[in-house]
């Protein structure tokens, strides 16, 4: 949005989540597979997930609830949303979008929406697409969504993966900011298809369409080699985080929190010192939630909103299957009191 040639930057002005009630600890899963406490908590951080259970709910439910919450917080109706963008690998169902449930369940009668999907990097690459809507001035208001139900595609006889996984979402609201100084800053990001090698889920699309063989074959399940994909997400997200903050002139002394992707702490550490920031400036709430894909970045802007300052520069981050990974630099836009 441009006025006498200033451009206006996108911001995000509201944050909510929602998690389910149930939870699956390190404890259950020693019940369920060949692990322990320990074993989880020293390769992934992880203590605990949120589990959907109900059979009758999915993805677009949990998004629903964290945009009513999102609405009640800012304070506007959900007619007054333009866009829904959400963000999933686990949509209800291949068509319609999870973004068009999403906006009939929450009263969005004047919204028009999409998914994006893009694994773990989904919420950057949908936060940096809403944020055109704004910047050129078609929108004003522009939600942005990240959910997963992240259990229904986990094999939970898979000690590799079932330990990592949670169910989550959640949204922001994005705006025009009040000033040229705050909002989102800039953008990069990545992908390669090489990726799909070693991270994918293989059934149910056009190439492994759903039948007696994909199921027996595990096919609907998310695959992962874990030393391939370990060894490209620290090097990709650690690379990309610093990359944005050497493109704008930052110091790990001018960044104020690292808001990343929460697969494993081992890859968070990774970050943080490949950008030369104290550990105390990164947000890290895997222990809770686990990897809630789509959902990571906003619940940690969810949980970490009080101690967020207008002005604080931020660096969001992530890496994703098949390969994706970014970070988005933005300067936050508005003070919340405790």
């Amino acid at each position: 949005m441009a006025f006498n040639n200033i451009i206006m930057r996108a911001a995000i002005t509201c944050v909510a989540g929602y998690v389910p009630d149930d939870l699956l600890t390190n404890a259950d899963l020693a019940e369920m597979v060949d692990t322990n406490d320990e074993w989880i908590k020293s390769r992934t951080g992880i203590s605990q997930r949120h589990i959907l259970k109900d059979p009758t709910k999915a993805t677009s439910d949990m998004g629903a609830e964290a945009v009513k919450t999102l609405c009640e917080k800012r304070g506007i109706d959900p007619s007054e949303i333009d866009v829904i963008i959400t963000a999933t690998v686990t949509p209800d169902m291949l068509f319609p979008s999870t973004a068009n449930l999403i906006a009939h369940k929450v009263g969005a009668t004047k919204a028009w929406g999409f998914d994006l999907s893009a694994a773990c990097s989904g919420f950057l690459f949908a936060l940096t697409t809403g944020s055109q809507f704004i910047q050129n001035g078609t929108y004003k208001k522009v939600v942005v969504v990240g959910a997963d139900k992240m259990s229904t595609i986990v094999d939970y006889t898979d000690r590799t993966t079932c330990v990592l996984f949670g169910d989550g979402a959640g949204a922001v609201l994005l705006e025009a900011s009040e000033d040229e100084e705050n909002g989102i800053v800039d953008h990069i990001h990545y992908c390669d298809g090489e990726g799909a090698n070693y991270l994918r889920q293989a059934g149910g699309g056009s190439l492994n369409p759903a039948s007696h063989e994909t199921v027996d074959k595990k096919m609907h399940f998310l695959y992962q080699d874990g030393k391939p994909v370990f060894k490209a997400a620290v090097t990709g997200m650690a690379d990309v985080s610093y990359e944005i903050m050497e493109r704008n002139g930052l110091t790990g002394n001018d960044v104020a929190w690292l808001v990343p992707h929460q697969a494993n702490l081992r890859i968070i550490d990774a970050t943080q010192r490949r950008m030369g920031i104290d550990k105390d400036k990164v947000m890290i709430n895997i222990q809770d939630y686990g990897n809630t894909t789509a959902a990571t970045i906003p619940l940690c802007l969810r949980d970490w909103e009080t101690k967020l300052n207008k002005g604080d520069n931020l660096i969001l981050a992530a890496f994703g299957g098949g390969f994706t990974w970014g970070s988005i630099y933005l300067k936050w836009a508005y003070d919340t009191k405790s």
